[in-house]
C-alpha cells in the first residue's frame, strides 16, 4: 500500500525549502524587530575554566584578579573573577542567532556596565529589549536597530548591559532566498 505523504507543518522559527524540509530561521529583519520587543535568549552557558584561561592568553590579560586566587583571597575576593569581555562577549554571542543573525555589520557598542562579579561555574543568560527600529538613510536595503542588552547569572542578577546598535535587512525573506539561509 502506498503512504502518502501529509501536507508539511511548518514550526515557528523555520520555513520550508522544500518536499519534508525545512531551514532553521537566523537572524530577524526590521519589520520583525519593533521597539519593545524582548527577547529572552536560550540555551543559557556555563562559564567553563578552560575558555576563561583561553580568554586571558588571548588577550595578554595578566591581572591577577583573573588568574592568582591568593591574590583574591587577600584583597577579599573568594574566587577569581571571570574577565569582563569573556562575560560580554558570552552574553552578547548568545543575542547574535534571533536579533542580528543576519547582520552586515555592527554600528556601536555604548554604555556598557558591568553590575556584579562572574566566577567560573556561573551560568549567564541573555535578554534583548529593542530601542529603536528604522529604515538606513543611506543603505535601502537595511534597517538600524538599537537593543539594550542584559546579562544575567543563575540567580537572575544582572551581571552585564549595555546598548548595541547593528543593520538588519528590510526584507529578511530576499536575504534568506539570496544567501540559503
Amino acid at each position: 500500500m502506498m503512504h502518502q505523504q501529509q501536507p508539511l507543518s511548518v514550526p515557528a522559527g523555520f520555513r520550508p525549502v522544500g518536499d519534508c524540509r525545512i531551514r532553521e530561521s537566523v537572524g530577524l529583519g526590521l519589520p520583525d524587530l519593533v521597539p519593545g520587543l524582548v527577547i529572552e535568549h536560550r540555551p543559557a552557558r556555563t562559564v567553563t575554566e578552560a575558555e576563561h584561561v583561553q580568554v586571558l592568553a588571548l588577550m595578554g590579560n595578566e591581572a591577577p584578579i583573573h588568574s592568582d586566587i591568593e591574590y583574591c583571597r587577600r584583597t577579599g575576593q573568594p574566587k577569581v573573577l571571570v574577565c569582563g569581555m569573556l562575560t560580554l562577549n558570552i552574553v552578547l554571542g548568545m543575542t547574535v542567532r534571533a536579533t542580528s543573525g543576519m547582520t552586515t555589520g555592527n554600528l556601536a557598542l555604548d554604555e556598557v556596565r558591568w553590575t556584579q562579579p562572574v566566577h567560573v561555574g556561573d551560568t549567564l543568560s541573555a535578554r534583548s529589549t529593542v530601542l529603536s527600529a528604522r529604515p538606513s538613510g543611506s543603505r535601502p536595503d537595511q534597517g538600524i536597530v538599537t537593543c539594550r542588552v542584559d546579562g544575567f547569572n543563575q540567580h537572575d542578577a544582572l551581571v552585564v548591559t549595555g546598548t548595541r546598535t547593528f543593520f538588519v535587512p528590510t526584507h529578511p525573506d530576499v536575504v534568506r532566498d539570496a544567501t540559503h539561509y
